[in-house]
C-alpha cells in the first residue's frame, strides 16, 4: 500500500540528506583515501598538500547531513530506526569509530612536531577515511538485500557480510575515491597546477572505471540475493540508472580528453545523485525490503508535519551558510588563509624548542598499561555473555 503524502515527503527529505552526505562527505572520505595512496613522503608531499587545501575548510561541516538523516529516520520512522540500529549495530559502530579517528588524525597530524607522530596521525586519518564509507556501504547493502527484517532483536553478522553488502561497501569506497579525485582535478585546474591536474585525472579515471565494474558485479549478485531491489533497479529505477551510467561515461570522456574540467564535478555529481535515488526508487514503497513499508513505519501526522517544518528551517537557515562556505572555499578566500595561518603557527621562529626528549615509559608503566587494556577488553567481551546468561 502506498505511503501517505506526508510520509513520502519526509522520506524524500531523508534521501536528500543521504545524497548530500554521499556527495560532500564522500569527497572528503575519498580525499583521505588518496592521501593513503599518495606514496612516501617525497612523492606524496604535493598531492597531500593539495588534498589538505581542498578538504581543510569544509570537512567538519559535512557530517551535518548524516545527523539530519539519522534524526529524520529516528523521529519519523522509529520502527525502521530501531531495527537498523539493532541488526546493524556492529558496522554502524565501526563507521562511527572511523568518523571519530578520522577527525583526530586530520586535526592532530597538523600540530604534531615529530615526523613519526605526524605519520602516525596521517595513517589514522587515511585508514579511517577508507573504513567509514566501507561500513556505511555494508549497511546500505544489508538493507537493500532484505537481510534487515523488522522485529529482529539482535545483531546479525550475516546481514552485513553477504556478498551484496560487501560489494556495496566496496562500491562506496570506490565512489568516494572517484568523486574526490574529480573535485581535486577541478581544484588543481582552477589553481593553475597542471601536474596535479594530470595526477588526479589519471586517478579519477581509474576510480571511475573500478566503480563501474564493482557496480556491475554488485548488480549481478543482487539478482540472487536482493531480488526485490534488483527488479526495481531494472524496472522502476531504470531511467535513473541509465542517466547515472551515461553521466559516468561522460565524466570519463572529459577526464581523458581534458576538456571542460570545471564542469566535471557537476557531471560526476549527476552520476552519484542518480545512483542514490535509483536505490530509493528501487525499494519503494519499502523502508526495509520486504518487511516494513514507509506507511507501516511512519510516525503520527503531527511528527511528520514537524519534520517538514524543520526541513524548511534547514533550507532557510543552513543551506545559505553552506553555500557561503563553499563559495569562500572555491574562491580561495577561506582555505588559503586558514592553511597559511596554521602553517605559520606551526613554524614560527620564536616558538620555544625542546631541549631534551621526554624519557621513555618505564617497564612498570608499560605493564600497568597493558594490564588495563586487557581488563577493559575482557570486561567488554564478558558483559554481553553475562547479560545473555541472566536473560536465559
Amino acid at each position: 500500500m502506498a505511503p501517505s503524502p506526508l510520509a513520502l515527503t519526509v522520506a524524500a527529505i531523508m534521501f536528500v540528506a543521504v545524497t548530500a552526505y554521499a556527495l560532500f562527505a564522500g569527497a572528503d572520505f575519498g580525499g583521505g583515501i588518496w592521501d593513503m595512496l599518495a606514496g612516501g613522503t617525497r612523492r606524496g608531499t604535493g598531492p597531500r598538500a593539495h588534498i589538505d587545501e581542498s578538504v581543510t575548510p569544509v570537512w567538519e561541516a559535512n557530517h551535518v547531513w548524516l545527523v539530519l538523516m539519522l534524526v529524520v529516520l529516528w523521529s519519523a520512522f522509529p520502527p525502521g530506526f530501531g531495527t537498523i540500529m539493532t541488526v546493524l549495530f556492529v558496522p554502524l559502530n565501526f563507521s562511527l569509530l572511523g568518523i571519530f579517528f578520522r577527525g583526530v588524525g586530520f586535526a592532530f597530524r597538523h600540530s604534531a612536531r615529530s615526523e613519526r607522530v605526524q605519520q602516525l596521525y596521517g595513517v589514522m586519518f587515511a585508514a579511517s577515511s577508507l573504513m567509514t564509507p566501507f561500513f556505511l556501504g555494508t549497511v546500505v547493502g544489508a538493507i537493500a538485500s532484505g537481510a534487515v527484517r523488522v522485529g529482529e532483536t539482535g545483531n546479525r553478522l550475516a546481514a552485513w557480510t553477504s556478498a551484496t553488502a560487501l560489494l556495496t561497501g566496496a562500491l562506496a569506497v570506490t565512489a568516494c575515491a572517484y568523486i574526490a579525485a574529480v573535485y581535486l582535478v577541478r581544484d588543481a585546474h582552477r589553481r593553475g597546477r597542471p601536474d596535479l591536474t594530470r595526477y588526479f585525472a589519471i586517478r579519477a579515471g581509474i576510480a571511475g572505471a573500478v566503480s563501474g565494474l564493482v557496480a556491475l558485479a554488485n548488480l549481478v549478485v543482487m539478482h540472487r540475493q536482493a531480488p526485490y531491489v534488483f527488479h526495481g533497479l531494472t524496472h522502476r529505477a531504470l531511467p535513473l540508472i541509465i542517466i547515472s551510467v551515461v553521466a559516468g561515461t561522460a565524466a570519463l570522456v572529459l577526464i581523458v580528453a581534458r576538456r571542460a574540467l570545471l564542469l566535471l564535478p557537476a557531471v560526476a555529481a549527476v552520476t552519484v545523485v542518480t545512483a542514490v535515488w535509483g536505490w530509493a526508487v528501487a525499494q519503494y514503497p519499502y523502508l526495509l525490503p520486504t518487511t516494513l513499508t514507509l506507511r507501516q513505519a511512519a510516525a503520527p501526522t503531527g511528527t511528520m508535519v514537524t519534520e517538514i517544518v524543520t526541513a524548511v528551517l534547514v533550507t532557510v537557515l543552513v543551506l545559505p551558510a553552506f553555500a557561503l562556505l563553499y563559495w569562500l572555499q572555491q574562491h580561495g578566500l577561506l582555505g588559503e588563509s586558514s592553511s597559511s595561518q596554521l602553517r605559520a603557527a606551526l613554524t614560527r621562529e620564536d616558538r620555544p624548542e625542546r631541549t631534551e626528549e621526554a624519557p621513555p615509559p618505564s617497564l612498570g608503566a608499560k605493564v600497568i598499561g597493558a594490564l588495563l587494556v586487557v581488563v577493559v577488553v575482557v570486561e567488554l567481551v564478558r558483559r554481553p555473555f553475562a547479560r545473555r546468561k541472566r536473560g536465559g
